[in-house]
């Protein structure tokens, strides 16, 4: 889960990362944190759907597969509670082919990427999601 840090204590945001891996959950959390945002990690599609619940995140960046609950399980069981079906999901998924694609979408997750996702496409992704401006890629 992921709130954002900066300057405007209006505009914090906490954003939901749920990946079975440690690593992948330390390297883009690590990322988001750099960015300026707030993480909450889960591991689990059950973690994800209680720490939505209890948390309120601004975001959740799910992996759809998961151990247990996945992704695709957590992601409809968040967007049938009237608690939390506002919250934008973004589905993370190594198998990005049109066809998945099309039920990531009737899912009813706001975006996806592909895994591995490239840091300034994911911080692009969440800045979009939740309207914060993107700083432009620093010169070389």
């Amino acid at each position: 889960m992921i709130r954002y840090l900066g300057c405007d204590a209006a505009r914090e945001m906490l954003e939901s990362f749920v990946d079975d891996e440690l690593a992948n959950r330390y390297a883009l959390s690590r990322v988001l944190v750099q960015a300026g945002y707030d993480v909450i990690e889960a591991a689990t599609g059950m973690e994800a759907v209680a720490l939505a619940r209890s948390a309120s995140p601004d975001l959740i960046l799910m992996d759809l597969l998961l151990p247990g609950m996945d992704g695709w399980q957590a992601t409809a069981e968040l967007k049938r509670d009237p608690r939390v079906r506002h919250v934008p999901i973004v589905a993370l998924t190594a198998h990005a082919l049109s066809d998945e694609r099309e039920r990531i979408a009737r899912l009813g997750c706001d975006a996806f990427l592909a895994k591995p996702c490239l840091p300034p496409d994911l911080i692009r992704t969440v800045d979009r999601i939740l309207g914060r401006p993107t700083a432009p890629p620093e010169a070389t």
